[in-house]
């Protein structure tokens, strides 16, 4: 009977060990850094509206490509995760057959871009990861302009949030790759010059970004 009841407590102990042990194996738990790319596009708000150039598409394309990191942990089923981006693009504005496409922010291109969030996601089999997302998102433009036959060196700071949504799958227990979309609003702007010019609050702005992404990381 000792060791009947022995052998019984050791399967209870085993029992209730496995489901946290499964949990503490999960491929998306711990610290991850990752490489992104993909395509970008910033447009006008709905608030903006070029009534002269019907045809003007009021928005700037291109490449998108950066790096992250973040930490995810397995919250009973659901995980949750915090997370940073720096990206870089090589959207432009451009003059088609002479028409300026601006978008509301001048003659610009985009430059680097930073994010700040949080992530929560659900298994939709144990190696593949449903996710949503939204942060703060500080997006920069470069001017692209001179004065005098010199250079006009002005970037545009702009303010925001972002919300997107993705799948993440495991490739082994310390590799991922993932497709993510995600929408940017940048509503607040400041003109940041070089040199000892002062700062300039430019006040409120409407621009939309979006961007389709692909990923590849490594998860400690």
């Amino acid at each position: 009977m000792k060791k009947v009841a022995t052998l019984l407590v050791a399967g209870s102990a085993i029992a209730m060990a496995a489901p946290a042990a499964a949990q503490d194996n999960s491929p998306f738990t711990g610290p991850r850094v990752e490489v992104v790319g993909g395509y970008d596009v910033s447009k006008a708000g709905s608030s903006i509206d070029d009534d002269v150039n019907e045809d003007n598409d009021q928005s700037i394309e291109g490449v998108v490509y950066g790096v992250g990191l973040g930490y995810d942990f397995n919250a009973g089923g659901v995980v949750l995760g915090l997370e940073g981006e720096l990206t870089d693009s090589t959207a432009d504005v451009e003059f088609d057959d002479g028409d300026f496409e601006g978008f509301g922010l001048g003659d610009v291109n985009a430059g680097r871009d930073i994010y700040v969030g949080a992530r929560v996601g659900v298994l939709a089999q144990p190696d593949l990861l449903v996710y949503a997302k939204g942060g703060y998102t500080n997006g920069r433009y470069n001017i692209n302009s001179s004065f005098d036959g010199e250079e006009y060196a002005a970037k545009l700071d702009t303010d925001g949030y972002r919300l997107g949504a993705g799948v993440e799958y495991a490739l082994d227990a310390n590799t991922f790759a993932k497709v993510e979309y995600r929408y940017s609003n940048y509503s607040d702007a400041e003109l940041d010059f070089e040199g000892d010019i002062a700062d300039v609050d430019v006040g409120e702005i409407d621009t939309d970004r979006h961007q389709v992404m692909v990923g590849f990381g490594y998860r400690f």
